[in-house]
């Protein structure tokens, strides 16, 4: 049976490549397939705020995709699984793409910092059970 840290591990990943098919569907309308398709040495100017929250989106899910793999599998591998910290996580990071790309900016904030919290409730977890 599955855990549900292993569970939203599988779920994240899927998370991870809606963030590189966003930003790179609104690389595409803003600078043309061709652009994609080359060693982008000179990126050229954006012209609209599409691909500029889809970039700064998908960067703000990698720096905090480490520490939620690290914390997640080290639950796992120790047997501390059962906790609510990943699916706070999960739920959070999930929410938070569409209101970045809208650009709602306190709510977004807002799941943000649920989801450290998440990731303190996994560090909780692991530390004290």
């Amino acid at each position: 049976m599955s855990s549900i840290e292993l569970v939203c591990l599988e779920i994240s990943i899927l998370l991870f490549i809606a963030h590189v098919v966003c930003q790179a569907v609104a690389a595409a309308g803003e600078y043309g397939q061709p652009f994609l398709f080359s060693p982008r040495d000179r990126q050229p100017d954006a012209r609209g705020v599409a691909v500029g929250r889809a970039t700064r989106a998908l960067h703000n899910f990698v720096e905090n995709y480490g520490p939620f793999v690290a914390m997640d599998l080290a639950l796992i591998v120790t047997g501390h699984t059962g906790g609510w910290g990943a699916v706070v996580w999960i739920v959070a990071r999930i929410v938070y793409l569409p209101l970045y790309l809208i650009g709602i900016p306190v709510i977004r904030t807002g799941c943000w910092s649920i989801s450290i919290l998440g990731l303190l409730m996994m560090l909780a977890r692991l530390a004290f059970s």
